[in-house]
């Protein structure tokens, strides 16, 4: 079946917010969640049925309507990275990453708002991907120790030949390539030169579905990173990390 999605995440010191729409052949999905940092609560919903307006997403506007949340984000440009990788002997996968977004906008949850001058990351993919797909992935922003302005997109199981992947990471704005990553479940990810970056939970959304054709183990923290990118010591890193097995 044609896979197809677009996530988007900001990620602040204060608050963090992912969203999303998916379409698996006929079936839709959408969902957000909202992590408060500072009074340590989590607001999310997912649906699994056609239609529905809580997350709509027009080029770089997207909002998020539900109870007691909702959101005006505003994306910006940054230059993205784009690759094209088989999967399995017969399909294929295609991915649009952005990260270090410039994001604006509002959100509101649970009585509170967040004016927000952030960045974040966007996320665009489709494909025939082979029938069983697993992964893990990571996308984050920050300083590194010198100042400058980092952000990444790091992948193990899907869209990561050697070459031509979707891994990333971007230094003011710029993306390069790191060679092949692997990740310690879902605390750390280990570089080719041994540079590794811990990643510290804060709060898990996790869900898993079974609907016969379609089947999906979903696991999506929101935390913290520290230690090394690639080899650049991180000063202060927000972000996610995430593990999906699906069969598709």
């Amino acid at each position: 079946m044609r896979k197809r999605w677009r996530y988007v995440g900001v990620y602040t010191p204060e608050v963090m917010l992912c969203a999303a729409r998916a379409e698996i052949g006929p079936f839709r999905q959408s969902f957000w969640a909202v992590w408060d940092r500072e009074g340590r609560r989590r607001h999310a919903h997912t649906r699994v049925l056609p239609g529905g307006s809580e997350v709509t997403m027009d080029g770089p506007e997207v909002r998020v309507q539900g109870r007691d949340v909702a959101a005006e984000l505003h994306f910006g440009d940054t230059a993205p990275v784009e690759s094209l990788c088989p999967s399995g002997e017969r399909g294929y996968g295609w991915t649009r990453k952005r990260a270090g977004v410039p994001v604006s906008g509002t959100i509101d949850a649970g009585g509170r708002r967040w004016r927000v001058q952030a960045r974040g990351v966007d996320d665009e993919s489709a494909g025939y991907h082979q029938r069983h797909t697993s992964w893990h992935w990571s996308a984050g922003v920050g300083r590194a120790a010198n100042g400058q302005v980092v952000a990444w997109n790091l992948v193990s199981g899907i869209n990561d030949p050697e070459e031509r992947s979707e891994r990333a990471i971007w230094l003011g704005g710029v993306p390069h390539e790191p060679r092949p990553v692997s990740f310690s479940g879902l605390e750390a990810i280990e570089f080719a030169d041994g540079a590794r970056l811990e990643f510290e939970a804060e709060s898990e959304r996790a869900r898993d579905d079974n609907l016969l054709v379609f089947r999906s183990r979903y696991r999506h923290l929101f935390g913290t990173f520290s230690g090394s990118l690639d080899g650049l010591e991180l000063g202060e890193g927000f972000g996610v990390m995430e593990e999906h097995e699906a069969v598709w």
